[in-house]
């Protein structure tokens, strides 16, 4: 996981919901200084320390980790939802095709991979 990623969507949280830096960082156990470091990815939380973050900002671990979590992919596809919503159609079929071309590259890599390793 990219600890920079990770950093900035906890800060993205903790914003929507108006906290400050000292606020969060109290709620959660952790110095300042380390919540600052973690929000800015120069220090990755534990394992405790994450559950009492998304325990806190009442969020699932799956969002906040959604680029590496399989069962998070509707996370995914909704913030690229969200990225296109105000395209105009021309911009989207752009788009759509782009990703059909990517979709269908991707599986033929995969498959083979998987034939080369057979």
């Amino acid at each position: 996981m990219d600890k920079e990623t990770l950093g900035s969507r906890i800060r993205e949280q903790r914003k929507e919901r108006n906290m400050t830096l000292e606020k969060f960082a109290t709620a959660v156990g952790v110095s300042t200084q380390f919540f600052g470091d973690i929000e800015r990815g120069a220090k990755m939380p534990s394992v405790n320390t994450l559950i009492k973050i998304v325990n806190n900002m009442d969020i699932s671990c799956d969002y906040l980790l959604r680029d590496e979590v399989v069962a998070a992919k509707p996370y995914v596809l909704d913030e690229i939802s969200e990225k296109m919503k105000d395209l105009s159609p021309q911009h989207l079929k752009i788009i759509k095709d782009v990703i059909f071309v990517m979709a269908d590259n991707f599986m033929a890599i995969e498959k083979l991979n998987t034939e080369l390793e057979e």
